[in-house]
């Protein structure tokens, strides 16, 4: 698998699936671009850590449930390498686990916004370009949760990554006579900041037992996929959801 040439958007690059999703985009020759909204300095390490391999990556901050910052990140990009040819849409988090007798309004948004909205708006941001070309990649990472209904207080969570899939779905339909792919792909229990933040030792052992494998998941494991899905290799998968969790969801 090659991507020499290419320059792809990672959004939520610095940490986790995103930062190494990242770093193996690099590995196989294309420039990345890693969005990061808090964590700076996760970031600029994850660049760091591409450049001493003789990879090209900068870092760009953007909120990117918000259309502005979105525009500007992407227009950033561009100034930059000129295009964007793969987006990875990999933004998203639990914040925390709410049962709906704490659920707000106000929450429920949050966490809609961040999961959900921001897809729409980096996709919005960057096919016009990709279809004026008629190539393009877009990978969004949903969840096992968007099949199965998430964890105990995951509730918004598990339908703002319900969305994504179903979004998945509509977009490649609407993309591939364009000469655009879009698929999404799947995590199940994945060695995480995310899960580190928002599941005990317990849980964790309790999830590690529902999955056939008998273990939990690697970043890197996930990221393998999603460079899958951005290469030739994959050229015939249009509108696809992979599950990578160990047998835990089979479909």
């Amino acid at each position: 698998m090659k991507l020499e040439g290419e320059t792809a958007l990672v959004t939520g690059g610095s940490s986790g699936i995103g930062r190494a999703t990242a770093e193996k985009l690099a590995e196989l020759g294309a420039r990345v671009a890693i969005n990061y909204r808090k964590n700076q300095a996760g970031a600029e390490a994850a660049v760091a850590t591409i450049k001493k391999n003789g990879g090209e990556a900068f870092a760009v901050r953007a909120d990117v449930a918000k259309a502005a910052e979105v525009e500007r990140m992407v227009e950033a990009v561009r100034g930059k390498w000129g295009k964007i040819d793969i987006l990875i849409n990999n933004a998203g988090d639990l914040i925390r686990r709410t049962p709906l007798a704490e659920m707000t309004e106000e929450f429920w948004d949050l966490t809609m916004d961040l999961n959900f909205k921001s897809v729409f708006l980096c996709v919005k941001a960057t096919w016009e370009e990709m279809r004026d070309r008629k190539s393009g990649i877009i990978i969004n990472i949903t969840s096992v949760a968007a099949r199965n209904g998430g964890g105990p207080g995951a509730a918004a969570y598990a339908a703002s990554k319900g969305g994504v899939l179903t979004y998945t779905k509509s977009l490649a339909k609407e993309l591939a006579p364009h000469g655009i792919r879009v698929n999404a792909v799947a995590p199940g229990v994945i060695a995480t900041p995310f899960h580190e933040k928002y599941s005990s030792a317990e849980q964790m052992e309790r999830f590690r037992a529902m999955v056939p494998l008998g273990r939990i998941g690697t970043s890197e494991e996930t990221a393998d996929v999603v460079v899958f899905l951005a290469c030739r290799e994959s050229r015939y998968m249009a509108g696809e959801t992979v599950e990578v969790n160990g047998g835990m969801l089979m479909d």
